[in-house]
């Protein structure tokens, strides 16, 4: 699924991948799933175990996670964008202020539909670090805006660095557990989000290769 490149040297390489139909096709349906598991706004035996087994992980780890959650915060899709615009990848830029805006638009529209309140209030012994005990939690904002910035910095990275933005986000998602700010369907919804959204700025204006797109 590629368009004909453009090849000139005054205009980057503009492609259309498989992977971003991938991304968008399997992103909705990650968030279409775990949507409807939360949408009666309990959390059953197996998610309870499993945001237990984080959120009950020893004290010490609360200063760093707490640290580590803001690389998912608002601010991260203008630090990015400003970033790729000093690099000189302009179309880059663009697309994660993009992705930052339909990131907030998006996840309003999801908690119009899915009602499920923080761990603090739907999980028995949740602890909640420094993060609100009320309000809908589905979906993880912060899953949604990192998982989308991952998925559109990392065709610009090449060898291992490719692998930094995917373990932020891993890290960011973590952390929002532990901290009891999610439960594990919040964040695999935001990420489903997150990926949804950058499959589809990809799809709609390309990936550029050129190095000063």
């Amino acid at each position: 699924m590629h368009d004909p490149p453009a090849t000139s040297a005054a205009h980057p390489t503009i492609r259309r991948r498989r992977l971003d139909v991938i991304w968008l096709a399997g992103g909705l349906i990650v968030l279409v799933v775990t949507g409807t598991m939360a949408s009666n706004g309990r959390v059953d035996g197996w998610e309870a175990s499993l945001f237990h087994a984080i959120n009950g992980l020893p004290s010490w780890l609360e200063a760093p996670m707490r640290a580590a959650q803001f690389l998912g915060t608002l601010a991260l899709g203008p630090v990015a964008a400003t970033i790729a615009f000093v690099l000189h990848r302009r179309l880059l830029a663009g697309k994660l202020l993009v992705a930052t805006a339909l990131k907030l638009l998006s996840e309003r529209l999801v908690k119009v539909v899915v009602h499920r309140e923080r761990p603090a209030v739907s999980t028995p012994d949740a602890i909640a670090r420094g993060v609100p005990v009320r309000g809908l939690a589905f979906v993880s904002g912060h899953a949604a805006l990192t998982a989308a910035v991952a998925a559109l910095v990392s065709p610009y990275l090449r060898g291992w660095w490719k692998a930094i933005p995917w373990s932020v986000l891993a890290l960011v998602c973590f952390a929002r557990v532990y901290l009891g700010a999610h439960n594990p369907l919040d964040v695999f919804g935001g990420t489903g989000l997150g990926l949804a959204i950058a499959g589809a700025i990809n799809l709609a204006v390309g990936v550029a290769e050129h190095p000063t797109d």
